[in-house]
């Protein structure tokens, strides 16, 4: 059985919702977990999901900031909203969703972006992003002949040398700094997530899902990073038939700086 996931860190989903109708009614993914949706939860726009078919709507928001949502054609079921670090954030969501004779359970993060100086003792936010990932150990990717889990979302952190522009140039740019990289591949490692992006896309190619409002021309340019990723227990990977990188999605009208990357499995396989 054919199915579909994709992610998106939206940037306000009530400013953008004319472009996710378009990608959904184009697409038609199964299930869409968008991150940044800044909007509290009694403001977000259910209706609006219905209308194009994805029935069931979960979310996790406040004003302004943050927040994550999980939409879908299937039955979905909150398992957890976890306050990270404390801090009250709405960056995490937990779902499950039964399809084709598994229990998959699905983590929808919003992973914070450390602001600008990589120091995390004179640099609050960048404290507050290595915690957050530390933090992160604890959710491991449990499989059985049953069930699978699939963790997704813009996780603000490219780990490899070839999810960023330039590995030589990004070094001391927060995002790509090797005291996030390592925290952030050991953390995969430690709870045994298999990287399906990579996994379908070798390393050595260049892979970016996010491209700065700042650049002039970002298509030109092509200054971009993988911040948003999709990891899946190992049991999933054989299962994995494609991965696409929406890019084109950069150029539409008032985009957000990230695209949806969509994962198509064969649950039959």
């Amino acid at each position: 059985m054919p199915f579909t996931l994709a992610t998106w860190n939206i940037n306000s989903v009530r400013l953008r919702m004319p472009i996710v109708e378009r990608f959904l009614q184009t697409y038609q993914p199964d299930v869409l977990c968008l991150q940044e949706i800044k909007v509290p939860d009694e403001l977000f726009p259910t209706e609006a999901f219905h209308a194009i078919g994805y029935e069931h709507v979960t979310f996790h928001g406040q004003k302004g900031y943050h927040g994550v949502a999980t939409v879908a054609k299937h039955r979905i079921d909150i398992e957890e909203k976890r306050n990270f670090c404390d801090m009250g954030d709405t960056r995490h969501m937990s779902t499950r969703i039964d399809i084709a004779g598994k229990s998959i359970l699905l983590h929808n993060f919003y992973v914070p972006a450390g602001g600008d100086e990589p120091n995390p003792e004179t640099n609050p936010k960048f404290r507050h992003k290595l915690d957050f990932v530390e933090e992160m150990r604890c959710f491991k990717a449990l499989s059985s002949d049953n069930s699978a889990s699939i963790l997704v979302g813009d996780l603000n952190i490219a780990p490899l040398e070839n999810d960023v522009w330039s590995h030589k140039q990004m070094l001391k740019i927060v995002s790509h700094t090797p005291v996030e990289t390592e925290a952030f591949e050991a953390m995969r490692r430690a709870g045994e997530w298999e990287d399906l992006m990579r996994h379908h896309v070798p390393a050595d190619q260049k892979l970016f899902t996010w491209w700065s409002y700042r650049a002039a021309d970002w298509a030109a340019s092509n200054r971009g990073r993988r911040l948003d990723h999709v990891w899946g227990s190992a049991n999933l990977a054989p299962l994995l038939t494609d991965i696409e990188v929406v890019r084109d999605a950069r150029g539409w009208d008032r985009p957000s700086d990230h695209v949806p990357v969509i994962a198509r499995f064969n649950l039959d396989a």
